[in-house]
């Protein structure tokens, strides 16, 4: 006897009669899921509309100023508005006051981003480690702080550091020193009053960011012995930095951009010009000298500076894996 050794094969298979099997169709998404996907631009949209009414169009218009010959007389219709091209960029960038105003400018604001990073984090930890009272204290008299308009506490400064009435100087033994006097000595009163006014947002913050951390893992570093210190620096940061980026943003935008207290702590930018920084620079410009288009190319210069720092400083963290 013979076995049938004849292969069965598949209907539809090549080779037995069949036809070749058909090529799988892509599915295209149903309609309604094709209308889902704009579904959440739909519920943004009334904010969007918002920030392009109230962040797109002025930036536009202060580009626009920058590029035209906008002076008083063509804010009073005397004359027309001409356009000059780069031609404002080029007497800005030709004056030499312009970049001793931005070399200080930049190492004020990275002094205080620095002094209100480390103040800000050093009493944050330091919340986590006290009991509930002073902590509340603590975070009542820091919030005090930060809630205080800009103006009113740096009148407060002045007459605290004041050469004739104020304490400090008292208390200090200095006499009738005058601290708004000398350069170096009226940035760092102003440099006091920004970190005094600042640190508060990135204790807070921090602080909530220590609490969501999991008490096991601090638990854990402390029991093979290591300091405070070792635990910040190898625990706590690693996990925190989400969140010191953000609050580094934060700062350098705030302290880059302060206005109200070097024009009310130094009479308008000190003498001769000597405490000026970019914000109080474009506002001499623009309407002291009612140069206001030379004021709008400060301001355009000042969105490029803040926005190439800030993407340079995100790369950064996303090159380290870390995602925001």
């Amino acid at each position: 006897m013979t076995a049938n050794t004849t292969a069965y094969k598949a209907p539809g298979a090549p080779g037995a009669g069949g036809t070749a099997p058909r090529p799988l169709r892509r599915l295209r998404p149903a309609p309604s899921a094709r209308r889902s996907g704009w579904t959440p631009w739909l519920y943004l949209l009334p904010a969007l509309v918002l920030l392009g009414g109230l962040l797109v169009y002025p930036i536009y218009q202060l580009g626009l100023i920058s590029f035209l010959e906008y002076t008083q007389a063509q804010v009073s219709g005397g004359e027309p508005a001409t356009f000059q091209g780069f031609g404002n960029y080029a007497t800005l960038f030709g004056d030499g006051q312009f970049w001793q105003v931005l070399l200080a400018t930049v190492v004020f604001a990275a002094a205080c981003v620095l002094a209100t990073l480390l103040v800000g984090c050093a009493l944050a930890v330091l919340l986590t480690r006290i009991r509930a009272l002073p902590r509340l204290v603590l975070m009542m008299a820091a919030l005090g702080a930060w809630a205080t308009p800009a103006i009113t506490g740096s009148t407060v400064w002045m007459f605290l550091f004041d050469p004739d009435f104020g304490p400090v100087n008292r208390v200090l033994g200095l006499g009738d020193f005058s601290w708004t006097y000398g350069r170096y000595s009226a940035f760092a009163l102003v440099l006091l009053e920004v970190l005094w006014c600042s640190f508060p947002f990135v204790m807070v913050t921090v602080y909530a960011g220590i609490r969501a951390i999991p008490a096991e893992v601090l638990e854990a570093a402390a029991l093979d012995g290591a300091s405070q210190w070792r635990i910040w620096r190898s625990v706590m940061a690693p996990m925190l930095r989400p969140i010191l980026v953000v609050v580094t943003i934060q700062s350098i935008i705030w302290d880059f951009k302060v206005f109200t207290q070097i024009y009310v702590m130094t009479g308008g930018g000190g003498i001769a010009g000597q405490n000026l920084v970019l914000n109080v620079y474009a506002y001499q410009k623009a309407f002291a000298s009612s140069q206001y288009s030379l004021g709008s190319a400060i301001g355009v210069v000042m969105l490029v500076i803040l926005l190439a720092v800030t993407l340079v400083y995100l790369r950064l963290v996303r090159r380290q894996g870390e995602e925001l």
